[in-house]
């Protein structure tokens, strides 16, 4: 029974790694390079297109696949995202984009749960969306699914929202820049594109447009906000936690209140950061760090094609059109109060 009940569990593993192995060979293509769609976005698509067509013509007993996917994978992949970054990038730019992303990443979770609220929108799906705005796009989406511990379409919908916003971003960063219309320097520019880009791609895509000085500030203050990931990631579990105590406490029963009774300790987020010093060591050849990076893209593109799977079009009409309202008016503020900052605090 054990084997068999393992068997199914490789079977939806194996199912959902081929889709990963298309999403990297789609990356690829030149069309998709232009957009700077990464093989986590491609996954999730073909996730989707699964969902919506052969879902219901595969055996039930896969699902426990392409739920391990969802949650040990994609944690195990948070944990190696550390192999991308360094406490010396920090140190390299300095205080203003430590500033800047602190601020940027508070004010943007706050006004996403509270235009939430204001839209009595969904808790988790406001808080994933404004989690990915805030800090990394479809990683910080995936760091915060399982403290937030939401249904998987949730995740693929807020997943969604940061895509389409910060896909606008990478050509309308640039055409605003050459144009004018904003009047910022070289390093401003760095710190107003990294400090407010969804994507790590999209900063990529973005700053590369508009030459090597932006685009190096640019990155470095993006890799400071996905630092940023493990401490929101805690404060975020305390406070889902001490929430759920209240309510419990003036009498509103329900599943979603006693699953948060207890803290969840993100401990993949400790992970996360001791991957990081551990790697500001440069203790390993640089060859092995980018196998590292390369496995870890593909755990991170097996989690999201297994999001992807387990969302059907029922569930993104459920979720309806508040999500992409309030991811836009989250962006709204990042191009507004992200110029302000860079602007007068520089």
């Amino acid at each position: 029974m054990f084997s068999e009940k393992r068997s199914n569990v490789l079977h939806g593993i194996l199912l959902i790694a081929l889709f990963s192995c298309s999403a990297f060979y789609i990356a690829e293509f030149p069309f998709v390079k232009n957009l700077s769609f990464s093989p986590l976005i491609v996954g999730i698509i073909l996730g989707m297109i699964y969902a919506n067509s052969l879902r219901n013509h595969l055996p039930e007993t896969w699902v426990p696949g392409i739920l391990f996917c969802t949650k040990q994978v994609l944690r195990a992949g948070i944990v190696l995202y550390g192999f991308r970054l360094t406490f010396q990038s920090v140190v390299a730019i300095g205080l203003p984009a430590i500033l800047i992303d602190t601020i940027i990443v508070t004010a943007t979770i706050f006004i996403g749960l509270f235009v939430g609220r204001l839209m009595k929108m969904d808790r988790d799906l406001a808080l994933l969306t404004s989690t990915g705005s805030a800090i990394c796009g479809a990683a910080a989406v995936l760091g915060a699914e399982p403290v937030v511990k939401s249904e998987p379409h949730k995740t693929a919908v807020a997943v969604s929202t940061v895509v389409i916003f910060g896909t606008l971003s990478m050509f309308i960063y640039p055409a605003m820049y050459r144009s004018g219309i904003l009047d910022l320097t070289p390093e401003q520019m760095g710190l107003y594109t990294g400090s407010t880009l969804h994507e790590v791609a999209h900063v990529v895509g973005a700053g590369n447009a508009m030459g090597k000085e932006i685009s190096d500030t640019a990155i470095i203050v993006k890799m400071i906000r996905v630092m940023m990931l493990a401490p929101v990631l805690v404060i975020m579990s305390l406070a889902l936690a001490r929430t759920a105590v209240k309510a419990v406490s003036n009498g509103v029963k329900g599943a979603g209140v006693a699953k948060r009774g207890k803290i969840t300790i993100p401990w993949f987020a400790f992970g996360f950061l001791a991957v990081i010093g551990f790697n500001s060591f440069d203790l390993l050849p640089h060859a092995v760090v980018d196998g590292i990076n390369n496995v870890d893209t593909f755990m991170l593109t097996m989690a999201m094609t297994a999001l992807g799977a387990e969302t059907s079009i029922e569930k993104f009409k459920k979720a309806g059109a508040k999500p992409f309202i309030l991811a836009a008016v989250l962006y709204i503020w990042l191009l507004g109060g992200g110029y302000l900052l860079a602007k007068y605090l520089v």
